[in-house]
């Protein structure tokens, strides 16, 4: 039966990191149908399902919408790349697979901000459900969801184990389980791995449920904009294979196509702010000046450093030994093709008086720039970190009636004073943390029978932070923003708020 000729119970629009969940539990009653549209295709490249090759989706135009933000002000006018997931799983398909629910007080400031039943407590039975952990349940922990996380190849390389001692050293506390009963401190790091493979949603929900019948997946599908009769969604109008289709819905349309493609499929539809619909050349169906507003991320930067030990993975990163880490995914699901790497992490506080910690680390035995080439000569390792609490604001606007122009996006990254200090934050404690003597072990602690590991001596930055950009407060912010790679992270937008 064709499409034109169906109605469905539900149409959800996005086959990514919600899309595939959603898919996968609406359909499994049986009682219900649904159709599920994707602008990507297939998710089967071993660039997509290796996870040591997680830098190469996320800079493939076919697996990812290579969105760039406007010049950023704050950021010396940067424009800053924004890849969202073009692909089944969508952006859980492009990821570092980094898996950190947030912390408690997070869920519970929901709740106090309004969203009643959004505090950790209620959220923490839903987080128990999808996953099975490594390592087992507990009270935090689930042991039979759809979703594996593990620790990747459990900190076998020094590095991560010498990170985790520094923190421990700078005063932190260290945390066996950030996800669990303490996320501050540092320890091991958790990712979205089962098997050796991406555990991303397409793989984790959405397979499970192709085979049912209520279920019909459609790839390739750009939708143009949703229907609407009296205000009241009845179908989607959309695109594939150069020809446009309809599809209309008993019940509802379930849009989750992301914190850029959400909001702009509104504004198609005539959703969102008059003003700037009328500027498109789009019709009014529904006043919602809310629409793509309050357009919030948090960045991270990384600082690189030598490495004066033959430990760090940078020795891993010629072709031969690529083939032959590609050689053994391939044949095995295992070894250093089965991890993203980022198998050690932090969560610390930016100062004093702040409730739970709003910096995060994850550190790569490696230096290496995002196109997956070493950044240098020699050995070397990395610290990313990020401010997680942003009070910048920015916007995703409308700009075409046209659903193939892209909206235009400007985040407004460290507007906010707030943001820019706790960015002077991340490089006085990073400073701090690495110039401990666990990151040094001079004392003869030995790794092999042939040599004595004193790893960094120290270290030594690729790029030197001057002592006095450190200790004068306005200067660090425009010093990072002008000579830091930036990284945008998990942007999110709103779509419905008036």
């Amino acid at each position: 039966m064709s499409i034109q000729e169906h109605t469905f119970d539900y149409i959800i629009v996005g086959a990514g990191s919600a899309g595939c969940v959603l898919a996968n539990r609406l359909t499994e009653d049986g009682k219900h149908s649904v159709l599920l549209l994707e602008t990507g295709g297939s998710d089967k490249s071993i660039f997509i399902q290796m996870p040591t090759a997680l830098s190469i989706p996320m800079n493939t135009k076919k697996y990812a919408w290579q969105f760039e933000t406007e010049p950023e002000p704050y950021l010396d006018n940067r424009r800053m790349h924004c890849p969202r997931g073009k692909v089944l799983g969508g952006s859980s398909s492009i990821n570092g697979m980094v898996y950190a629910r947030g912390h408690a007080r997070d869920f519970d400031e929901w709740q106090q901000s309004g969203a009643e039943g959004w505090d950790y407590q209620h959220c923490l039975p839903y987080f128990r459900k999808a996953e099975t952990w490594a390592f087992g349940g507990d009270t935090y922990r689930g042991d039979s969801g759809p979703l594996g996380v593990n620790n990747g190849n459990q900190m076998q390389n020094p590095l991560y184990q010498a990170f985790i001692n520094a923190g421990v050293e700078a005063g932190y506390f260290n945390t066996s389980d950030y996800n669990g009963a303490q996320q501050e401190g540092f320890g091991p790091m958790h990712m979205t791995i089962k098997g050796g493979r991406r555990c991303s949603t397409a793989n984790a929900y959405l397979r499970p449920a192709m085979s049912r019948s209520n279920l019909m997946l459609v790839t390739h599908a750009l939708v143009h904009k949703v229907q609407l009769e009296d205000k009241k969604a009845v179908g989607v109008i959309y695109e594939q294979g150069g020809r446009t289709h309809t599809a209309r819905v008993n019940r509802e349309v379930i849009l989750s196509a992301g914190s850029i493609g959400s909001p702009h499929l509104l504004q198609l539809s005539g959703i969102g702010d008059p003003e700037l619909l009328a500027k498109a050349g789009i019709a009014l169906e529904h006043a919602l000046p809310g629409v793509g507003k309050n357009l919030q991320d948090h960045l991270e930067f990384y600082f690189q450093f030598r490495c004066l030990q033959p430990v760090s993975l940078n020795r891993k990163l010629g072709w031969w030994s690529r083939l032959k880490i590609g050689t053994r995914w391939i044949l095995k699901k295992d070894g250093l093709g089965a991890t993203n790497h980022f198998e050690s992490c932090g969560f610390i506080r930016s100062k004093a008086g702040v409730e739970w910690p709003d910096l995060q680390y994850h550190f790569l035995p490696a230096a290496m720039r995002y196109d997956g080439k070493e950044a240098f000569d020699g050995d070397g390792f990395q610290l990313h970190i990020g401010h997680n609490k942003p009070q910048s604001r920015g916007s995703v606007d409308i700009v075409s009636a046209d659903p193939h122009q892209p909206p235009r996006i400007q985040f407004n990254y460290l507007q906010e004073e707030a943001d820019r200090e706790g960015f002077r934050a991340c490089v006085r404690l990073t400073r701090e943390i690495i110039n401990q003597s666990a990151m040094d072990l001079s004392g003869g602690v030995k790794f092999s029978q042939d040599w004595t590991y004193k790893a960094m001596s120290r270290s030594m930055p690729l790029s030197v932070v001057p002592s006095k950009v450190l200790t004068t407060p306005p200067a660090p912010a425009k010093w990072v923003l002008m000579r830091w790679p930036l990284l945008i992270r998990k942007p999110v937008s709103m779509v419905c708020k008036d």
